[in-house]
């Protein structure tokens, strides 16, 4: 049994049950009748003991979405960067255009046997796990645990909000110096956060502006949503952007950067980046210099 996600349910709760708290919890789980499913499976667990659809959860239960799967999946040999490893744990630098796991063969999960060394630890997991996600279109660092108690660990640092991301992105329009966005997403309360970097000007899209995002709540593209309810949506956004917001062959211009978290075994802090794609200056410049040459 190895666990995908890990939710502590917070003070304030009562009078809900399972069923209809799960969609909330996981962010693996996105419709009720897939809640439904993995309760009827066995997959959900309350303090250890397996769900069933009548039972109501209380505050500072710890539930958890766990696989039975307990065969690895065939190995999908597609190289990724490999930014961190160790025995427990390790991030990689996810491309955009692959799903971070699911029912498909081409994921990222079934690329990490292929890519990571096997811990060696007593409590090491079948394969590696990621413990968190980053959408299909999004780039950059994925962290994955190699072993069940950095899985535990890695997973309450994600849900209690203690493991603080970046992200670089290219958006449309011009943005303040800096400041904080709390629009709802899917009706729930969200918060992010922006710092400016710097703008150019372009002659298909008036001004392109390099911006740093960092969010403070975990919404399914929370980031998105948030710069386009300000009017500027990311660059290569089809869903929440324009027509003109499109770049042929670019995809969308977000990328995770820059990660703070306690390692889950030696309680080090540490601190991983990376630079944004490639594609992130070379755009800049070629719709700098094309302004330029036609003005």
């Amino acid at each position: 049994m190895l666990i995908r996600e890990t939710h502590i349910v917070p003070e304030g709760i009562s009078a809900v049950r399972i069923k209809d708290y799960g969609l909330n919890a996981f962010s693996l789980l996105k419709s009720r009748k897939s809640v439904t499913k993995a309760i009827k499976n066995g997959e959900i667990l309350i303090d250890g003991k397996v769900a069933t659809t009548s039972r109501f959860v209380e505050t500072r239960q710890t539930i958890e979405y766990v696989d039975l799967q307990t065969t690895p999946p065939q190995s999908y040999e597609l190289e990724i960067p490999v930014v961190f490893e160790d025995n427990f744990m390790a991030i990689v630098n996810k491309p955009a255009g692959i799903e971070v796991n699911g029912n498909k063969f081409k994921t990222v999960e079934n690329t990490l046997s292929y890519n990571l060394k096997k811990s060696t630890e007593s409590d090491a997991l079948l394969w590696p796990r990621p413990v968190h996600r980053l959408d299909y279109s999004t780039s950059g660092l994925l962290v994955i645990a190699k072993t069940r108690t950095a899985q535990i660990q890695l997973s309450r640092q994600f849900e209690e909000r203690e493991i603080k991301k970046r992200y670089r992105t290219i958006i449309m329009g011009e943005i303040d110096e800096h400041g904080e966005i709390f629009t709802p997403v899917d009706n729930r309360k969200s918060h992010s956060e922006y710092q400016f970097v710097k703008s150019v000007k372009s002659l298909k899209s008036g001004i392109l502006s390099l911006v740093d995002l960092f969010p403070h709540t975990g919404r399914r593209h929370q980031l998105r949503v948030h710069m386009a309810s300000l009017g500027t949506p990311i660059l290569g956004d089809k869903l929440y952007g324009h027509a003109e917001n499109m770049l042929k062959g670019k995809g969308l211009f977000l990328a995770a950067v820059e990660l703070n978290f306690t390692h889950p075994i030696t309680k080090q802090p540490t601190n991983i980046k990376i630079d944004e794609p490639e594609k992130f200056k070379t755009t800049l410049e070629r719709e700098e210099s094309r302004w330029h040459k036609f003005n």
